[in-house]
């Protein structure tokens, strides 16, 4: 038998890709969040456009889009529950990450502007109110604190959740800085506090953001996984499996951040138990890599892609 894919008995688990109930849970966190955030950024707008501060104008556009942002994470839950058809033979559980890296790429677009407007304030100054922005961005703190611990209390190694939580701590940072320059205005009347705060708000927000694009772009281009280490994997393998005498043709990726996947060939003696050595190697990579979902090849004898490779240069040799 020239080579062996995975055993009957991991096939439901290994090519269905059901999602976990831990997605459900996360669906209903964000929901709940994008409810809050929308509800409390009709507010923050008004607040804003009485008492002239672009600390809480900034942060209630920051809102408008985390409201947008938060609904995209909720559809994404949605969606990544349908099944595998013909067309996507993996589901659509990635969908979750485009998510993110679309919701990282907003908060770069947020940081821009407020940048840009902060400039602009500290450049032409303008009066603010201290007292009712004050007042608004309590009522913002309260509500993001509430929003942000639904989400924090979620899967953490969801990018979803983590790009729909990423948001509302941006808020966070938002209301608490807007508190901060409504006492400073308060007390001294001095009005750049305002958009200096804004600038180390859009400072935090900054590096966040730019992890989770990387992050989410890294799996969107079928990045290796962070803890696999392909020389190391080859490595265990031959190692823990005896029978094992070369692994090459070597693929890991990621689904999603929790989904880990790997593809690879076996060379194994003629003699060996196919079946049993299968089974060897996918134990392996569940212990020690945390991959459940293997595609294996198993070859007694030489790799069948590295001669259909050879032959095809030598054609095209001989006919160059």
């Amino acid at each position: 038998m020239p080579h062996s894919h995975a055993d009957s008995r991991h096939a439901d688990h290994d090519h269905h890709h059901h999602a976990p109930p831990r997605d459900s849970d996360g669906q209903r966190r964000v929901f709940l969040a994008m409810l809050l955030t929308g509800a409390f950024m009709v507010a923050e707008v008004v607040g804003g456009l009485i008492s002239g501060s672009l600390a809480l104008l900034a942060d209630a556009g920051h809102m408008l889009t985390d409201t947008a942002s938060l609904f995209l994470a909720w559809l994404a839950f949605r969606i990544s529950r349908r099944p595998a058809d013909p067309k996507r033979s993996y589901g659509y559980h990635r969908f979750q990450v485009l998510a993110a890296f679309v919701n990282g790429g907003t908060l770069l677009v947020i940081v821009a502007f407020i940048v840009f407007e902060a400039v602009r304030r500290l450049l032409e100054p303008v009066p603010v109110m201290g007292g009712t922005m004050l007042a608004v961005a309590a009522l913002g703190l309260v509500v993001n604190l509430v929003a942000f611990r639904l989400l924090h209390g979620g899967d953490r190694e969801n990018l979803n959740l983590r790009g729909a939580a990423l948001h509302v701590m941006g808020d966070l940072l938002g209301s608490v800085g807007a508190i901060v320059a409504a006492g400073v205005i308060m007390a001294t009347g001095w009005t750049p506090i305002d958009p200096i705060l804004s600038l180390v708000v859009a400072g935090l927000i900054l590096r966040s953001a730019w992890h989770l694009v990387r992050q989410s772009g890294h799996i969107l281009l079928e990045g290796t996984p962070g803890h696999i280490d392909i020389l190391r994997l080859k490595q265990h393998l031959r190692a823990e499996v005896p029978e094992v005498e070369d692994v090459h043709h070597v693929h890991a990726w990621s689904l999603t951040n929790e989904r880990p996947m790997v593809t690879l060939h076996a060379r194994v003696p003629e003699d060996a138990d196919q079946q049993a050595v299968l089974q060897r190697i996918k134990t392996v990579l569940c212990k020690r890599f945390a991959v459940d979902h293997a595609t294996i090849q198993i070859e007694a004898g030489p790799c069948a892609d590295t001669a259909a490779s050879e032959e095809e240069t030598d054609v095209k040799r001989a006919s160059g």
